[in-house]
Formats: C-alpha cells, structure tokens, sequence
C-alpha cells in the first residue's frame, strides 16, 4: 500500500497546484480588469495594464483571458473593486502586509483579521508595518540570460538601482515609478523577464526557526487562499536547514 500512498499524495498536491493555478490567473485577471478600468484599455497606453498583461503572460494565462478581462473593464457590469492594503504581525513578530481587492471592505476585513487570528498572528494598524519595507519594481530573469556582469550592465544602462544574481535567477531592482521604463529597456536588451511587478521590498528582517516557520506558511496559505487577497508580503527570514525541513 506504500506505493498507493505516495500516489495519493502525488494526485492530492497535483490537485493544489491546479487549484492554485486556477485562484493565481483568477486574481490576475482581476488586477487587468481593474488597471483597465481605472485608465486606457490599450496596454500601450497604460503602463499599470501593461505591467499586469506582462506579469499574467509570465505565468502562462491564456490570450483569451486576458483579452476577456481587458473587454470586461469596457463593460457597465464590471465591479468597481477597491483596493485595500492591510498590515500586521504574524508568528515571532513577523512583519505582513495584505494587499487586496474587494467589492465588500467589511466582508474582507472581517476575513483577514480572523485569519490573522486563527494562526496565532495580529492585525495592526495602517502603517504599523510598512516602514519595515521599501516600495520598488522588480524585474526577474532565469541564470540562464546571462552572467552576472551581462545582467549587472543591461541593469545599469535601464536605469535600476540594484541586483541580486544567484543560481536560479537575476532578481533587477528600482524606483516603484521606474518600473515600466526600466522592464521595457531591459526587455530590449535581455528579452521576455520571467516576472515584472511592484513590490514590498524588506528592510529588516526575522529569522524564523522550524516551528514558528509552520506557523508562518500556514498563515499565509490561509490568507493567500481568500479570493479577496491579490498580494502576501513578508519579512522573514529561514536558514537553509529549517527550510530543507519545512519541503521535507
């Protein structure tokens, strides 16, 4: 039966990753629906649209959504969501901000707060977290583009302010209202980036041991997980061995 098992466990993370893939193109959809709403529907014209038809190719939505959810903005049944920025603590005094969209402010508070209360975290104030954290774009790339050197000059010359090479990937940084500017150079020299987004970057962080990192994953696939929730953003911190333990 050990063989069942672990074939059961296969299909049953299979089934997550699908569902994740689902709720991801669904809140992708919402954040173009939404910039096109709020200004032109030509992404040419828009440069919050075209960030988010970017960043929704970049993660294989399909043409046809995106078309859909561009053509949904145009239309009088469109939902006027509004975005909601919450900040609060989690296990150890880990920083997070909540970055959501909603139709209903009361019915998403009420969610996030209890979420934040199931699993042992704390919902704060407006402004209660984000000075641990910068607002910047964030362009990443696969190794493969380049090395570090290559990626480093192509950076410079689009104007970003910093970058993190590692095995996997380059990770491009600058102004939050650089963004498109310096992702449209970067794709004339690099080509397509993996990711095009605008982010809370940390300033400080907290280095979290095995069990206050469950407790962190669990608060975060909770709120993730709320149809309402766009964006999860934290300041922690795992050694490599209390990481290699969490995937195990």
């Amino acid at each position: 039966m050990a063989g069942h098992s672990k074939w059961a466990n296969i299909q049953h993370r299979k089934g997550r990753q699908d569902a994740a893939r689902s709720k991801l193109f669904s809140k992708l959809a919402k954040e173009i629906t939404v910039a096109a709403k709020m200004g032109d529907p030509d992404p040419d014209k828009n440069p919050r649209l075209r960030l988010a038809v970017k960043e929704a190719k970049s993660n294989s939505v399909p043409k046809d959504v995106i078309d859909r959810a561009i053509k949904k903005s145009q239309g009088g049944d469109a939902e006027n969501y509004e975005e909601i920025r919450y900040e609060g603590y989690g296990p150890n005094g880990v920083a997070i901000i909540v970055e959501a969209m909603t139709d209903n402010r009361n019915r998403t508070a009420s969610t996030v707060r209890s979420t934040f209360g199931k699993h042992g975290g704390n919902l704060g104030e407006t402004g209660s977290v984000s000075f641990m954290f910068d607002r910047k774009g964030q362009v990443s790339y696969p190794a493969t583009v380049g090395d570090a050197d290559t990626v480093m000059m192509a950076a410079i010359e689009a104007g970003a302010e910093d970058v993190e090479s590692g095995d996997e990937e380059h990770i491009i940084w600058c102004a939050d209202t650089d963004l498109n500017d310096v992702s449209t150079a970067l794709e004339a020299e690099l080509g397509e980036s993996d990711s095009t987004k605008l982010v809370w970057r940390p300033t400080t962080t907290t280095e979290l041991g095995l069990e206050d990192a469950q407790k962190l994953m669990k608060l975060i696939e909770a709120l993730e997980d709320d149809d309402d929730v766009q964006n999860v953003t934290s300041n922690f911190e795992i050694s490599d061995e209390v990481m290699a333990q969490l995937a195990g």
